[in-house]
C-alpha cells in the first residue's frame, strides 16, 4: 500500500515550537531552526521547489520571484496580518493562493499602542534610563521630570479598523476624546459606543489633535499618507504614535520637524526602512524627544501561537481542496 506524499512546506523563519511540531506532523515541513532571514535567492528556490511557502512580513515575495518559469508554488500562507510583502496580484495571476492571519493581533497591538500613548507624555523611557544608564538621580522633587496628563486630550486615530477600534476603547477609558479618519465612517452603533468623531478630511483632523495614532495598513494608497505637507499641519505640542507600518509616515520629514520643535515628539514601533533605524531617530530618543521600540507591537507568545494555528488551518483547508478561511484577493487590497 503506497503512502501519500506529504506536501513540501517551506517556513522562512523560526516559529513557536508547538507550531513547528504540528507542521512536521502534518507536512513535509522545512523549518528555519536558527531563524536566519532567508535571502531573495533562497526564497526564489523555495518558490521553485515547495508546494506551500510560509513567509513572514519581512520576506519579500515579489513578481520577479513568482514569474519564474519553473515555479512550483501553489500557496503562500503568510505568517502575518499584512500582505504588503507579497505581490498578491502577481500570485493570483499565476493561480497561487495567498492567505494571511487576521483578527489575531488586534488586542496585542492595541495594548502596545496604548502603552506608547502613555509613554511619551509621561516620559517613561526617559525616566527609566535615569536609573539604568548610570545617571545621577537626585531624588524626588516637585518640579523634576514633569510630563503631561492625557485625560481630556484629543486622540486622532488614522485607520478605524479592528485595531483602531481596540485602541479607541482603551483610550476612552483613560479619558481621551476619540477622533478618527477612515475611508468611510464606522457603523453608528460603534461610533456611539466609542464617542468617536469622524473626520472625512485627514488634513483637518491632523491640525486639531493632541495625539495621533497610526493604525492603518501599508498599501500603495497609504504610502507616505503622513506626507511632508500633512506633517506640517500637526500642532507643535502634539505627538505621533505608529504601531502600523513605517512606510505610512515620511520619516525624514518627521525627524526634521521634531528636531526643529515643530512636532512635540513621537513613539515608533515601526520604521520606514526597517530593520534599519535612522541614526537621527536614535539621537532624538537619547535626547528624550522620541520613544523607539523594535517592532514589538504584536510580540506575545499567545499571539504568535494563534497566528501559527491560523497558518496551519489555511494550509490544511487549501490542501483539502476547499477555500481557505483567510484567503486574500487583489480586490480586497
Amino acid at each position: 500500500m503506497s503512502v501519500k506524499k506529504k506536501p513540501l512546506v517551506v517556513v522562512t523563519r523560526k516559529l513557536p515550537d508547538s507550531i513547528e511540531t504540528r507542521m512536521r506532523e502534518l507536512f513535509d515541513a522545512r523549518l528555519n531552526l536558527d531563524d536566519t532571514p532567508m535571502t531573495p535567492e533562497q526564497i526564489a528556490e523555495a518558490v521553485r521547489t515547495a508546494d506551500v511557502l510560509v513567509p513572514t512580513v519581512t520576506d519579500l515575495v515579489n513578481e520577479e520571484i513568482l514569474k519564474q518559469p519553473d515555479c512550483k508554488l501553489r500557496m503562500i500562507a503568510n505568517f502575518g496580518n499584512g500582505v504588503d510583502n507579497i505581490d498578491v496580484t502577481a500570485a493570483h495571476a499565476r493561480g497561487i493562493t495567498v492567505t494571511n492571519t487576521p483578527k489575531v493581533l488586534t488586542e496585542d497591538t492595541a495594548d502596545m499602542t496604548m502603552a506608547l500613548i502613555l509613554a511619551v507624555p509621561r516620559r517613561l523611557i526617559e525616566g527609566a534610563s535615569i536609573l539604568t544608564d548610570g545617571k545621577n538621580w537626585p531624588g524626588w522633587s516637585p518640579t523634576w521630570m514633569l510630563g503631561h496628563r492625557i485625560g481630556g486630550k484629543r486622540l486622532g486615530i488614522i485607520g478605524m479598523g479592528r485595531i483602531g477600534q481596540a485602541v479607541a476603547r482603551r483610550a476612552r477609558a483613560f479619558g481621551l476624546q476619540i477622533h478618527y479618519h477612515n475611508r468611510r465612517p464606522v457603523a453608528p452603533m460603534i461610533a456611539d459606543e466609542l464617542g468617536a468623531t469622524y473626520w472625512e478630511s485627514l488634513d483637518q483632523m491632523l491640525a486639531r489633535m493632541d495625539i495621533i495614532s497610526v493604525n492603518c495598513p501599508h498599501t500603495p494608497a497609504t504610502f507616505h499618507l503622513l506626507s511632508a505637507r500633512r506633517l506640517k499641519l500637526i500642532r507643535k505640542e502634539a505627538y505621533i504614535v505608529n504601531t502600523a507600518r513605517g512606510e505610512v509616515i515620511d520619516e525624514d520629514t518627521l525627524i526634521k520637524l521634531i528636531e526643529a520643535g515643530d512636532i512635540g515628539g513621537a513613539a515608533l514601533d515601526v520604521y520606514e526602512h526597517e530593520p534599519a533605524v535612522n541614526p537621527k531617530l536614535v539621537r532624538l530618543a537619547r535626547a528624550g524627544k522620541v520613544t523607539l521600540l523594535p517592532h514589538m507591537g504584536s510580540a506575545t507568545i499567545e499571539g504568535r501561537v494563534e497566528m501559527g494555528e491560523k497558518v496551519i488551518i489555511n494550509i490544511r483547508t487549501f490542501l483539502d481542496n476547499h477555500k481557505p478561511p483567510d484567503r486574500v484577493l487583489p480586490s480586497m487590497l
